[in-house]
């Protein structure tokens, strides 16, 4: 019996993307099922397969949950997140061309996808996937849709904020800063009162700062500076909120979302992922002067993607294959079921986590409840408690936390990410694994509650 089951866990994995070369591990980590519902293993399917008969199906519910990851410490940082089995096998596509029938037609699809999520049904919105870094949307906003010389006014509640602002200098705009207080935001009446004195091209605003776990409103915001400025453009970074934290893109009046792969959205880092309006669109068509970037051109992207979405080829730079097929695989996954199921989960998940936190005598950065995040958690350490001897000490028992970020506090926290997979999956004991862990290395520590 020993033998059938190591000949089993030797079978080749059967994927969209064909067969994996690897071998399960012997000692597999549970996982849930949904992860693995395209298993096939059948013995007219397994031609290369060593083995001539067909597992039972005992030994196949026996496979379907066991994960082909190795095992690994729970990654809670605020991204990258840990990744769904289903998503990282999804990377394992053959190579193929990215103008060929099949690619486009998982680009265009994974393109079409992306309005669901951000929710949005106007067909002027204008999804792209770039290849790069959530940082690449910063580009993007900064050089299309304001010229040199305009104002623009950035909402900061963190080290995100700021970066944006910087980035916006770096293509010439004039960003004014309004900054809220360290783990606060700015308030309507101080955005109202700076709109109303000067004519602003676009507002800038980090929903999720990840150097603080500050969340901005933004239906308020939308509502804020239409009142006071309507032709002003409202452009979020939600690089650490889009698929955990509600945006309704339609409904909201945003005029721009940039986000990334790697975080809530549960994909490996590589793609810059973001949505605009009709209207910034139209901004954009009607700029003065060309765009201040060549790779980062909505001239030179906007066409391409509107081919891929329409299922045609098109060619510009060549985008990663494999991580838009794990993208769409994730996108699948997120929208199996309502978003307002996926929102309600993560904030339930976060307000258990910080009713621990407090529970432990700990203060979150982000300090009144309307403001905190519900995809992580900025935690300040006790008195005497040093992120050098912490961090250790939660790596030992099987977590990863983030240290400090925010320049002004640097080094008096530390950050816990609470998205995706870690949250929504209901076999993964990421979060209370993490709750453990903090309560005990705290104490060896020398922290007592």
């Amino acid at each position: 019996m020993a033998s059938v089951r190591s000949a089993v866990r030797a079978l080749p994995r059967k994927t969209a993307a064909g067969y994996q070369s690897s071998y399960y591990p012997s000692i597999p980590r549970p996982r849930s099922l949904s992860s693995f519902s395209s298993l096939s293993l059948s013995s007219s399917s397994h031609r290369s397969s060593p083995l001539s008969f067909s597992p039972s199906h005992a030994q196949k519910r026996q496979l379907a949950t066991m994960s082909t990851q190795a095992a690994h410490p729970a990654l809670l940082i605020p991204g990258p997140i840990e990744f769904d089995d289903a998503v990282l096998q999804s990377m394992s596509h053959f190579s193929e061309s990215h103008v060929g029938p099949g690619f486009v037609a998982t680009f265009g699809e994974t393109l079409s996808m992306l309005r669901q999520l951000f929710q949005t049904t106007d067909p002027a919105s204008q999804p792209f996937i770039l290849s790069g870094s959530g940082t690449l949307g910063w580009d993007l906003v900064s050089a299309n849709l304001i010229e040199p010389g305009e104002d623009a006014l950035v909402l900061s509640t963190g080290y995100f904020g700021d970066s944006f602002a910087d980035c916006l200098t770096t293509y010439g705009a004039k960003p004014t800063k309004l900054e809220g207080p360290i783990g606060g935001r700015p308030q309507f009446p101080e955005i109202e009162k700076a709109l109303s004195e000067k004519k602003y091209k676009l507002v800038t605003v980090t929903h999720v700062d990840t150097s603080t776990g500050v969340v901005s409103d933004l239906k308020g915001l939308v509502q804020a500076v239409k009142k006071v400025s309507p032709e002003t453009l409202v452009i979020a970074d939600g690089v650490c909120s889009v698929a955990c934290e509600e945006i309704a893109f339609d409904d909201w009046g945003l005029d721009g979302v940039i986000t990334a792969s790697q975080k809530a959205i549960g994909c490996p880092a590589g793609l810059s992922i973001s949505m605009f309006s009709g209207r910034a669109m139209e901004t954009f068509k009607n700029r003065k002067s060309p765009p201040a970037s060549y790779f980062a051109s909505m001239k030179n992207w906007t066409p391409i993607m509107q081919n891929y979405e329409a299922k045609k080829p098109s060619y510009f730079a060549t985008p990663s294959p494999q991580l838009v097929h794990a993208l769409n695989t994730a996108l699948k996954q997120i929208l199996a079921r309502p978003l307002s199921e996926r929102f309600q989960k993560h904030k339930e998940v976060s307000d258990k986590i910080k009713k621990a936190i407090t529970d432990l005598g700990l203060k979150i950065v982000a300090t009144k409840p309307e403001d905190q995040s519900h995809a992580m958690t900025a935690i300040y350490l006790p008195e005497g408690v040093q992120i050098a001897d912490v961090l250790p000490k939660l790596g030992s028992k099987g977590v990863i936390f983030a240290g400090g970020l925010h320049k002004a506090i640097a080094t008096k926290y530390i950050r816990f990410g609470h998205m995706g997979v870690s949250v929504t999956d209901p076999n993964r004991n990421d979060v209370d694994k993490a709750l453990d862990a903090l309560k005990t290395s705290l104490a060896e520590c020398g922290y007592k509650a």
